[in-house]
């Protein structure tokens, strides 16, 4: 049901989009997802640190979430992804170049010792919870662009 968080797996998704290709909902554009794909992994490897935008107390259920097998809201908005997003790769192929080395990032951020980042609806995260929101995180905006 969910895209299996893995670099290659996910590169042969994103090399059916096209800069024109217009999503089923929402207003991102093509390079503008894979943009938003990278903004979150830099979150995820401590690049772009957030603080928590829900309540300690809802941290657990948050985190149910991700083992469950519901997918996440179309149409959803949160601060930390404007709607009107400023591109800042030339081309689409730039913003994939981008989102390949911050993925690389990602894991290797994660290949030391214990570690976890702070998502702002998700609390802490280690490497384990990172990937069960990307999984669900990528097949929402792959479902958005018809990519799967």
């Amino acid at each position: 049901m969910f895209l299996k968080p893995n670099l290659e797996i996910v590169l042969n998704h994103l090399d059916k989009l096209d800069p024109d290709t217009k999503p089923k909902w929402g207003t991102l554009s093509s390079q503008g997802m894979v943009e938003h794909l990278t903004d979150v992994l830099k979150i995820a490897s401590g690049e772009n640190k957030q603080k928590l935008l829900i309540p300690e107390e809802k941290i657990q259920s948050m985190q149910r979430f991700l083992d469950s097998d519901k997918e996440m809201m179309q149409n959803i908005s949160v601060p930390f992804a404007p709607a009107e997003r400023v591109l800042r790769n030339d081309n689409l192929s730039d913003a994939i170049d981008e989102f390949v080395e911050t993925w690389i990032a990602f894991e290797e951020h994660f290949d030391s010792a214990q570690v976890t980042e702070l998502h702002p609806f998700y609390g802490e995260l280690d490497f384990n919870g990172w990937q069960k929101l990307n999984s669900k995180h990528l097949t929402h905006h792959f479902k958005q662009f018809d990519l799967m």
